[in-house]
């Protein structure tokens, strides 16, 4: 399936990088991490959509559990 010439895989791919690269901007590290969790999300199913890119699945999977720990963490506090 195509979206404007490209495989929709493709977009998700860049609407995750768009959303990774503004997670940085946030102003807070609770923000950054929501976003960046967004972003590792979307590039889960990227790597999904990719026929099982699993160095993609595995490292924004890590990284979104870890983002989800310290989001949770923080919480409890």
């Amino acid at each position: 399936m195509e979206f404007l010439g490209l495989p929709v895989a493709e977009w998700i791919g860049y609407v995750a990088t768009v959303i990774l690269l503004s997670s940085f901007t946030m102003k807070t590290l609770e923000s950054l991490r929501v976003i960046n969790s967004i972003a590792c999300l979307m590039f889960i199913v990227y790597g999904i959509l990719l026929s099982w890119a699993w160095p993609i699945i595995i490292s924004n999977a890590a990284i979104f559990a870890i983002n989800i720990y310290y989001l949770i963490l923080k919480k409890k506090k």
